[in-house]
């Protein structure tokens, strides 16, 4: 039976779970140190549509948790590569940061300016913190005329230090409302992400815990592809179907439970 003893890889989300705005959440840092003295698998995987893996790396070791692009798995990074691979480079319109649009344009697709929405192939919505009608409009006419339509993740909202922000996923409904079509996903709760997690760890899925804010992606999508699920339940998540084999307040008291289940740091940054 899969629990905390025999766990060997570790996936967290980043956004209400290792941070919050720009600060880290209490008890990340330490956790996340003793697991690696432990010799066990970190790495972080995030639904975040504005940055990718190097970005949020970086900002990471700002905060005080060492990390490196390959250790960070993000929605973001993937997203070029399922546009290739349902439609081929594609000029498309990319809803999202100047960020989004040059990962798509490495990628061999061509960014369209808004009055061009006619010619796209594809259109992909991101979080976008310049999102307005015109963008709304222009997006939601080139999906209704055919346009295949991805969302970097769907969720509707993310936690920021004094409450949250719109997420990519308001925007994409707001363009699915409108064209009256539903987006591709790219991110949670969906398998690619994980599956990248758990491949970039080189364990079997059943060898890693997905620990999460979000019950509908991160113990969801965890789930469905065999992880060991932790919820680290905020208190306006919306409980799904799926439960967690785990659920805590916060990262502290995962940390105290690992070390009662025989967690053997070299160097504790938590005493039990």
């Amino acid at each position: 039976m899969t629990s905390l003893r025999t766990i060997r890889g570790y996936a967290f989300d980043l956004d209400g779970t290792i941070w919050a705005g720009p600060r880290l959440l209490p008890g990340a840092a330490e956790l996340v140190a003793d697991l690696r003295h432990a010799g066990l698998g970190v790495v972080f995987a995030s639904n975040s549509s504005r940055y990718g893996s190097e970005a949020l790396a970086r900002e990471l070791t700002r905060l005080g948790i060492r990390a490196e692009g390959r250790e960070v798995v993000a929605a973001f990074d993937l997203t070029a590569a399922e546009v290739l691979e349902r439609v081929g480079p594609s000029p498309l319109l990319a809803i999202g940061t100047d960020d989004l649009a040059g990962s798509l344009a490495r990628a061999g697709h061509e960014p369209l300016p808004l009055d061009r929405w006619s010619e796209a192939r594809a259109v992909v919505v991101g979080n976008d913190p310049r999102f307005d009608f015109d963008r709304l409009r222009a997006a939601s006419r080139a999906v209704a005329a055919g346009a295949a339509f991805f969302a970097v993740n769907l969720d509707a909202r993310y936690p920021v230090a004094d409450g949250f922000d719109p997420g990519c996923g308001a925007l994409a409904e707001a363009v699915a409302t409108a064209s009256r079509t539903r987006p591709i996903v790219v991110g949670k709760p969906h398998p690619r992400l994980f599956e990248s997690a758990v491949s970039r760890l080189g364990l079997a899925a059943s060898e890693v815990a997905m620990i999460g804010d979000s019950q509908a992606s991160d113990i969801v999508g965890g789930k469905a592809v065999g992880m060991f699920t932790v919820w680290v339940a905020p208190h306006d998540d919306i409980p799904a179907v799926t439960r967690p084999d785990l659920a805590v307040a916060g990262l502290p008291e995962l940390h105290r439970l690992w070390l009662r289940a025989g967690g053997r740091p070299e160097t504790p940054g938590l005493s039990a």
